[in-house]
């Protein structure tokens, strides 16, 4: 599977995921900007709050967080 198929691939993923525990789960919707409020909250918790295994039980902004404050406290090579 070349790159563009594999990202594809998750794309197809997370919109069945997304759809699944909001479109479906709370629905009936009465408006578009319900729908948009609902998926600004699934997207926040996705990215700011879930917790990953694989990165030691922390959101993936945190260890964004970690990742850039351990570059900036490295010394450069000479």
């Amino acid at each position: 599977m070349n790159g563009a198929a594999f990202r594809r691939s998750g794309q197809i993923r997370i919109n069945g995921v997304f759809k699944a525990k909001v479109i479906r789960r709370r629905g009936p919707w009465r408006s578009v900007k319900d729908v948009e409020y609902a998926t600004l909250g699934w997207v926040d918790r996705f990215n700011n709050r879930r917790l990953l295994e694989p990165i030691g039980n922390i959101p993936p902004a945190e260890a964004e967080s970690n990742f850039h404050a351990a570059l900036e406290t490295e010394p450069m090579a000479a």
